[in-house]
């Protein structure tokens, strides 16, 4: 270290990071303005910040230390002067910052429709390029089994010993929040065949968690059993079009009608890409806000570009991330260069549950089981992620 390190380090010495660890807050009952907030403060001092269980932000430090003291609950003068003097900028400044950081968590929880990802514009790192203390999501694979048996040969059911009793999953859960896992996603095979489905999204919801459903949406034309959903705080929905079936299309209306985020994801089947633009037609005039693709055979990944192009022609957003039902290719696998064995994401960004709590790094990567979510200490488990 040569002497003008040295000597700025002393004017000028590293911040020191919050304590780690998560931290909630609720508005009192008499509030006029009623939200809550889970803040999951990570060891390089940036943040995990969830709103109202329904939105994942992810903060730069500064950013960070301000929801810190807005949970805690820390008067604002004391915060400016804490911010100005750690960050060596006017008050007035770090009174700016301070109030845009409220207004935009205001406007955040106001919003209907929120996608559970929406970062407004915070400052914020690609989570695939940092270290994390947990992962932001948990996939939980609650049944392989399928609304109808086609593809149910390509689902690993000889894997899986036995599906997790609804207790069961309500301790995985549990072990889940006290981890700092803010995110989980229920899919399968397909969820609703679970009859307590709602009961576990309530659970989840209790707990403080953003809670996403993936299906293939036949159950949703039921109005009250999606009301079911509604009302356990189910914040977005994936819905696995069946393109052929009307059903499958009312439900996409149903659910657009809704206050819930949803995204339809689908399976390219025809190597003449205009069938499939077609249905991206239909999906946009209907005002879908997210689209998810995958392939029925690896050959018609070429298709899929086109299809890909089209989806950005008509600026609707893309999601690939997300896992479907083991009927389809895993939309993620398309997306792997030369030489990658898993996305940049599995087994740190998010976590795959199987029907019997085994965990794997992400959906179709069976020959690397990490542990047992129900049986293993979670340390263990992370430990080799």
């Amino acid at each position: 270290m040569n002497i003008i390190t040295r000597t700025i380090e002393r004017i000028f010495p590293p911040h020191k990071t919050l304590p780690v660890g998560i931290y909630p807050y609720q508005t009192p009952p008499n509030a006029p303005f009623q939200y809550r907030l889970h803040l999951r403060i990570e060891a390089n001092g940036e943040g995990i910040l969830v709103v109202n269980a329904k939105t994942v932000l992810h903060l730069n430090q500064t950013a960070a230390e301000m929801a810190y003291h807005l949970v805690k609950q820390t008067p604002e003068a004391d915060v400016l002067a804490l911010i100005a003097h750690r960050y060596h900028v006017p008050k007035e400044q770090a009174r700016q910052d301070f109030q845009s950081l409220k207004q935009r968590l205001q406007t955040m929880i106001n919003t209907p429709d929120l996608d559970p990802g929406t970062y407004l514009d915070f400052d914020r790192r690609d989570p695939h390029s940092t270290d994390l203390s947990a992962p932001l999501r948990l996939d939980c694979a609650l049944t392989y089994k399928l609304t109808e048996p086609v593809g149910q040969d390509v689902v690993p059911v000889e894997r899986v010993r036995r599906e997790l009793l609804e207790e069961e999953w309500k301790i995985i859960l549990d072990k889940a929040w006290n981890a700092g896992i803010p995110h989980v996603i229920f899919t399968g095979g397909e969820p609703t065949l679970r009859p307590d489905l709602p009961d576990l999204i309530a659970h989840a919801e209790k707990l403080g968690q953003v809670t996403g459903l993936i299906t293939d949406g036949f159950r949703l034309t039921d109005a009250h059993y999606f009301n079911q959903l509604l009302q356990a705080g189910l914040d977005h929905l994936m819905i696995i079009l069946h393109e052929d079936d009307e059903q499958a299309w009312e439900a996409v209306r149903d659910a657009i009608q809704e206050d819930i985020f949803t995204t339809v994801h689908l399976t390219i089947l025809h190597t003449d890409a205009s069938q499939e633009i077609e249905i991206i037609d239909r999906l946009a005039g209907m005002g879908i806000k997210s689209i998810s693709l995958s392939v029925a055979d690896p050959a018609l990944v070429e298709t899929m570009h086109v299809v890909r192009q089209a989806v950005a022609e008509r600026q609707i957003p893309l999601v690939w991330d997300l896992p479907v039902p083991y009927s389809h290719l895993h939309p993620v696998a398309l997306e792997l260069t030369e030489g990658e064995s898993k996305p940049s994401g599995a087994g740190k960004v998010w976590l795959y549950v199987e029907p019997d709590g085994d965990v794997l790094p992400a959906q179709g990567i069976p020959d690397k089981v990490l542990g047992n979510m129900l049986n293993d200490p979670w340390e263990t488990i992370w430990q080799k992620h």
